[in-house]
C-alpha cells in the first residue's frame, strides 16, 4: 500500500479508501440495493481493511439514513483502530429530514449536520468534511464560511467538495485565497476507464490548482467488474440488476472491458483489478474509494495495489475508453503542440 499526499496538504492518506455506501441499508429503497452489511460483517471489512495498510475510510450522512456513519464509527471502536491512525472522511448535502432546511450547503444545516455526524461517528472530530454536491441555492461565500468556522472550531481538520464543476472548485479556491478561509483540499468525483468526462476540465484544474482527486464508483457501479456482457446478461444479485448507475456510454464501455480482459488474462487477474490499477496509474488520482459486500470482493480490490501496467497496456486502454475529441480541446490539441515540446525539451536539462 503507497500513501499518498491530500492534495496540498500535509495530509497522506492510502492509495485506496475504504467506502462504507454498503454498511447499513435496509430491506427497501436505494441503500438496500448497494448493500446491507451490519456491524459484525461491516467490522471484519474494516478490520481487514486496515490489517492491508488502508488508513483512510469514506462515509456520508445519508448512507443507509444515518446508519452507515454509526455502523463506521462503531466499528473503529470495535477494532480499537487508534484515532491518529484513521483518516475519517464524511459528507454534508443530503437531505436527512423533512424540513426545509434539512439539506443543501447553507450555513445553517452544514452546523447541524457536522453535529449530527459527530454523534454518529463517536468521534470529537472529523479528518475530512465534503459538500456532497453543489447547492444552487447558497452562495459560495456563506458554504465556505460554515466550514471554515469548523476548522476554526476544531471540529474538522480539512474541507472538500464531491461532484462540483471546475469552475465551482476555482471560484471557492479564490474566495477562500481573498478572505483567508480553510481551502479545499480534495475533489470527490466520478472517474473511470467507463467515465473520463472530468479529463476535459476538472483535472487540468485540479492539477493547476493542487487539488486532491478521491474517486468514487471505480468500477462504473459494477459495469468494470467482468460480470457483465454487451448482450445484457448479469450476475445474479450485481448492483446494475436494480440499481443501473452511473450512467455510462456503453459501446465504449464494453470495448473497455475487452481491453480490460485482454489484460486481465495475460496477468492472471480479473477485470476489476485491471480497471482499479487503471486508476493507481494516473498521476491525478490521490485515493481510490473502493467498497464491497463480502470479504472476497475486498480482497479482489486490495490486490490491486500490486498490479503494475505496462506503457504499451495504458495505451492501449488509453486508445479504446478515450473521449470522443471535443471543442476547444481540439483547438488546444492543434494550436499547442509547439509549445509542449519546448516544455518537454527544457524538463530534460
Amino acid at each position: 500500500m503507497r500513501y499518498t499526499r491530500l492534495g496540498s496538504t500535509g495530509l497522506f492518506v492510502s492509495e485506496l479508501c475504504l467506502g462504507t455506501m454498503t454498511f447499513g441499508g435496509g430491506e427497501a429503497g436505494i441503500w438496500g440495493h448497494i448493500g446491507r452489511l451490519q456491524q459484525a460483517d461491516a467490522d471484519a471489512l474494516v478490520r481487514r481493511a486496515f490489517e492491508a495498510g488502508v488508513n483512510f475510510i469514506d462515509t456520508a450522512d445519508v448512507y443507509g439514513e444515518g446508519r452507515s456513519e454509526i455502523i463506521t464509527g462503531q466499528a473503529i471502536r470495535n477494532l480499537g483502530l487508534r484515532r491518529d491512525e484513521v483518516v475519517v472522511a464524511t459528507k454534508v448535502f443530503g437531505e436527512v429530514g423533512k424540513g426545509v432546511n434539512a439539506r443543501g450547503a447553507s450555513r445553517y444545516h452544514i452546523l447541524e449536520g457536522v453535529k449530527a455526524s459527530l454523534g454518529r461517528l463517536q468521534l470529537d472530530h472529523i479528518d475530512l468534511y465534503q459538500v456532497h454536491g453543489f447547492d444552487p441555492a447558497t452562495p459560495i461565500e456563506e458554504t465556505l464560511g460554515a466550514l471554515d468556522t469548523l476548522v476554526q472550531q476544531g471540529h474538522v481538520r480539512y474541507i472538500g467538495v464531491s461532484n462540483w464543476a471546475a469552475w465551482q472548485i476555482t471560484k471557492a479556491l479564490g474566495i477562500s485565497a481573498r478572505r483567508g478561509l480553510a481551502s479545499i483540499a480534495s475533489l470527490q468525483a466520478y472517474y473511470t476507464v467507463a467515465g473520463r468526462d472530468l479529463e476535459r476540465e476538472i483535472v487540468p484544474m485540479l492539477e493547476s490548482e493542487g487539488v486532491g482527486l478521491l474517486v468514487w464508483s471505480p468500477l462504473a457501479g459494477g459495469l468494470l467488474s467482468g460480470k457483465y456482457t454487451r448482450e445484457g446478461g448479469t450476475e445474479a444479485g450485481s448492483r446494475r440488476a436494480t440499481f443501473d448507475f452511473p450512467p455510462v456510454q456503453r459501446d465504449r464501455a464494453f470495448d473497455s472491458v475487452d481491453a480490460l480482459r485482454a489484460i486481465a488474462d495475460a496477468h492472471g487477474v480479473t477485470v476489476a483489478q485491471v480497471a482499479l490499477a487503471w486508476l493507481l496509474h494516473q498521476p491525478v488520482v490521490t485515493s481510490v474509494i473502493i467498497g464491497a459486500k463480502r470479504p472476497a470482493q475486498l480482497e479482489e480490490n486490495l490486490a490491486s495495489v500490486d498490479l503494475a501496467l505496462s506503457d504499451a497496456e495504458l495505451a492501449a486502454i488509453d486508445a479504446v475508453s478515450a473521449l470522443p475529441v471535443e471543442y476547444p480541446g481540439w483547438m488546444f490539441e492543434r494550436q499547442g503542440g509547439t509549445r509542449r515540446r519546448q516544455l518537454r525539451e527544457a524538463r530534460k536539462r
